[in-house]
């Protein structure tokens, strides 16, 4: 909304920024997190960023579910707050639920949040995706301001006169990896929504981007195999390359 409201760290965030700042030039960042422990590396990920920053190519928003929140209370020192998160380069506001849905009661001729921050966005970055946030994704499913922003994606380009893409770091336990179900749920994404792109005319088409998870490792809970997110220093290539920032 394009009004003032209570941020997740008790202060205040003005959402008309987003309008003000949708051509400046710049690359914009969405950059979404959801209920996994990898949800730690988001500041890490944010920082690596931070040369592209000072030199004013980028600009970074964040998106935080409810569950990711339960991972960035400062319990160590590589779980962060989500204030610090705001005190980092380049970003310029740090979302929850309440900043679409409260304190304060939509009015008409406000901005909707979903909507001004699919405007804003040149790519959807979501580090980590949850199981249960894939199965949203899958289905369609819009219960939160991560998920309203997939669903308001355009898809195609023909309403923003853009075509961009949103990218997800799967992490989860190995077993929910290997679970049928996540499989179903990829294949939609990968095969029917992916993004791809044809070699002989050009055209892409589809935009979602899996980015796989690692082969093995140790997860947090102790299981040892696949399902621990894509290496945060491997996604932030990632991010540079298909905003165009690597050689800059």
């Amino acid at each position: 909304m394009s009004q003032t409201t209570t941020g997740l760290d008790g202060g205040s965030s003005v959402d008309d920024g987003l309008t003000s700042t949708q051509h400046d030039g710049r690359m914009h960042l969405l950059l979404g997190a959801t209920g996994s422990v990898a949800t730690i590396k988001i500041g890490n990920i944010i920082s690596a960023l931070a040369p592209h920053v000072h030199k004013s190519k980028l600009s970074i928003r964040v998106i935080l579910t409810t569950n990711a929140q339960h991972f960035l209370r400062g319990q160590s020192t590589e779980q962060p707050t989500v204030a610090s998160l705001r005190s980092l380069p380049g970003v310029e506001a740090v979302y929850d639920d309440s900043d679409e849905w409260g304190p304060e009661p939509w009015r008409r001729g406000s901005d909707i949040l979903h909507i001004s921050l699919r405007r804003w966005a040149d790519i959807f970055v979501i580090a980590p995706l949850s199981a249960n946030t894939l199965a949203k994704l899958a289905n369609g499913f819009s219960d939160n301001l991560l998920t309203s922003v997939c669903r308001a994606w355009d898809t195609d380009g023909q309403v923003d006169g853009k075509r961009k893409r949103i990218l997800i770091a799967c992490a989860m336990n190995t077993a929910m990896w290997r679970h049928p179900v996540t499989a179903k749920h990829l294949s939609v994404l990968e095969k029917d929504w992916g993004a791809m792109k044809n070699e002989s005319t050009g055209e892409e088409t589809g935009w979602y981007e899996v980015l796989q998870p690692q082969a093995t490792k140790i997860l947090a809970c102790g299981d040892v195999g696949i399902g621990a997110m894509m290496e945060w220093t491997e996604i932030v290539k990632i991010i540079e390359n298909r905003l165009g920032l690597s050689d800059n």
